[in-house]
């Protein structure tokens, strides 16, 4: 497989008012084909999301963005470009991270979630030092037979009540 292609992740979206960053790795063959974050119907993240806000699904991508802005989240992958050949985290090769300083200068990010190992991995390597809270949250992906929803609802719960500082 040619792996030769150098693929780049999605904008950020966030805005001044957003408080807590989610940090995926890289999207998904079916997230770069919608052109928008989590586009695998069978990627939790989106379900997540609408049943801890007790919210409807958002079926569109300006729902997806208002539903995020609404509720003060960020949203982002920590790779910005890759060589990759399908969707797997383990086939990221060639990779360069992205400058989270922008949205963190520019917004009042007070807590950081990674959605997986692989995110998590990434953000230690460039960021260690950053002094904001950190969590591993297990990858929503559909390839991940031992997600926890409970782990994504416990920590958003913390965010909701601002137990992160």
């Amino acid at each position: 497989m040619q792996t030769d292609e150098k693929k780049f992740g999605f904008m950020p979206v966030y805005n001044k008012e957003s408080k807590f960053l989610i940090l995926g790795s890289f999207p998904s063959v079916k997230s770069r084909e919608e052109a928008f974050y989590y586009g695998n119907k069978q990627n939790r993240f989106w379900k997540v999301l609408s049943s801890f806000f007790h919210v409807a699904l958002p079926n569109s991508i300006d729902k997806k963005r208002e539903l995020l802005l609404q509720k003060h989240i960020a949203l982002w992958d920590i790779v910005e470009s890759c060589n990759i050949v399908g969707s797997l985290d383990s086939a990221i090769q060639n990779y360069a991270l992205v400058d989270l300083m922008p949205i963190l200068q520019n917004s009042q990010i007070h807590a950081i979630a990674c959605n997986g190992a692989t995110a998590y991995k990434f953000y230690l390597k460039r960021y260690s030092k950053l002094q904001y809270p950190c969590y591993k949250l297990p990858s929503t992906s559909p390839a991940n037979t031992r997600f926890s929803a409970e782990a994504w609802y416990q920590v958003l719960a913390k965010i909701e009540k601002k137990e992160y500082f």
